[in-house]
């Protein structure tokens, strides 16, 4: 008979214990530890004799490189680091109602031209999938929908079909007979991705599980399920904009730095393939706080509108609201602006935002971030088609920034006239683009408002000076 252990698994961290404790042993996380049942077969040495295994010479290995299946998105197999790769088990995890099931419903419309594929509906009856398949024009007769939440029968169902492409919506609804639990708990969760990543080893089917997110915007249940998995993506964006960003955290076929852009509408999503043209779009003419910056996104420069609003407030309850970007970044760039430039914000509320919700997490915006935060202080708008590239320091000075030529080159592509980068780089010109070096904040600050007197009149008439 095969036995029965329980441990408690953190779902955060993954780690397991014996006994159940308020806190993680592992990552130290308070109220993580969830029962986890496990099942253990008996072995019988003498009825199923154990083979050696035999080492091999990595050199000896076949190098077998399995082709992908290509989608008709160039966005999402940018993603998936090239196309669906045959065999793989990929996460796709959202908050409720940013579409990620709209989403797999194209990629599904768009395999099932080739062949089948396996649709299987743990949260929504058949009548609802062919409602949205109608709404989103993907009604094709390739699609096999299976509305079921026992493993066994999706399995068995995945087997016999042999698809193209499986998708299980959701993880979290599926249930193992041959555990305890309730559907979604740690060792349901746990046991149904190990299970589905054994049968898409074995019969090569690339299957696509979608997992709920918490509170905080991880993927519910325990952390170690993003690592039986060979991909995770996460589908970012608010549900009241059009543009949804579909990131890769972790992708064992590709990078796990790129990022699809997608719009959505009323028939549904759309791939955006030149996102820096959508974000500048509606980028205000010469409006204080203001600036446009270059993020690197995976092998892609973005350019992205960061907006500040810097307000006064003579009450003690000073806000820094941070919208796309870290908001201890925030607080460091004020600190660098107060001890290097004396301008004080102990009476202000700082709200910095990005827009088309975009989210920020290189240095090379934070040279822009701060002349934006001037911008507004001093109400002095910058002026237009510039870009503003470069890190900043604690001491004011403005350091360099990887692949800036490749920032540049997709700045004098949108019709940018102006850049201030640091200085030192050793990057190309392109045609058309005024480059200009700083080396310090003052520097950038003399650059980016120019006076009719002097390039330095705006530090000496506003009231700063430079330590």
């Amino acid at each position: 008979m095969p036995k029965s252990t329980i441990t408690f698994v953190c779902t955060e961290c993954g780690g397991e214990s014996l006994r159940w404790a308020g806190q993680c042993p592992h990552c130290r996380a308070w109220n993580t530890l969830q029962e986890y049942q496990a099942r253990r077969a008996a072995k019988d040495s003498r009825l199923h004799p154990v083979q050696p295994a035999r080492a091999m010479p990595l050199s000896e290995i076949a190098s077998e490189d399995s082709p992908r299946t290509k989608l008709a998105w160039g966005e999402l197999n940018r993603v998936l680091g090239g196309g669906v790769v045959p065999g793989s088990l990929v996460l796709i995890g959202g908050e409720p109602g940013v579409g990620k099931s709209t989403l797999l419903m194209h990629a599904a419309a768009q395999v099932a031209k080739r062949g089948k594929v396996l649709y299987v509906s743990g949260e929504e009856s058949g009548q609802q999938v062919r409602m949205r398949a109608e709404r989103l024009s993907a009604l094709e007769p390739g699609i096999l929908l299976l509305a079921e939440n026992d493993l066994d029968a999706i399995c068995e169902a995945i087997r016999g079909e042999a698809p193209l492409l499986a998708i299980i919506d959701s993880i979290q609804t599926v249930t193992d007979a041959g555990f305890e639990g309730s559907a979604g708990s740690v060792t349901q969760v746990r046991e149904s991705a190990a299970r589905l990543m054994r049968l898409a080893k074995e019969i090569n089917v690339p299957v696509f599980l979608v997992g709920h997110v918490t509170k905080d915007g991880s993927i519910a249940g325990p952390r170690v399920l993003e690592h039986i998995v060979d991909t995770v993506l996460y589908l970012e964006g608010d549900r009241r904009q059009e543009l949804r960003l579909l990131r890769a955290t972790k992708n064992r076929f590709g990078s796990a730095e790129e990022i699809g852009v997608f719009a959505m509408g009323e028939l549904g999503m759309e791939e955006v393939p030149d996102p820096s043209s959508a974000i500048l779009a509606g980028v205000a003419q010469a409006a204080p706080g203001t600036v446009i910056v270059s993020v690197l996104e995976g092998t892609r420069p973005l350019l992205v509108e960061v907006q500040s609003l810097v307000n006064k407030n003579e009450h003690s309850m000073l806000r820094r609201v941070a919208n796309g970007i870290d908001v201890n970044r925030l607080h460091m760039i004020l600190a660098v602006l107060e001890k290097r430039i004396q301008v004080s914000f102990a009476k202000s509320d700082v709200f910095v935002s990005v827009a088309g919700g975009i989210r920020i997490t290189e240095p090379a915006a934070d040279l822009g971030l701060a002349l934006s935060i001037i911008s507004n202080e001093k109400n002095r708008p910058m002026p237009d088609g510039l870009l503003v590239i470069g890190e900043l320091g604690l001491s004011g000075e403005v350091r360099r920034v990887g692949h800036l030529e490749r920032r540049l080159q997709e700045a004098a592509r949108h019709g940018l006239t102006r850049a201030l980068i640091p200085a030192g780089s050793r990057a190309g010109r392109p045609s058309g683009l005024d480059v200009v070096e700083v080396r310090t904040l003052a520097e950038a600050l003399s650059a980016a408002f120019p006076s009719p007197i002097q390039s330095g009149a705006f530090i000496k008439e506003a009231g700063l000076s430079v330590s």
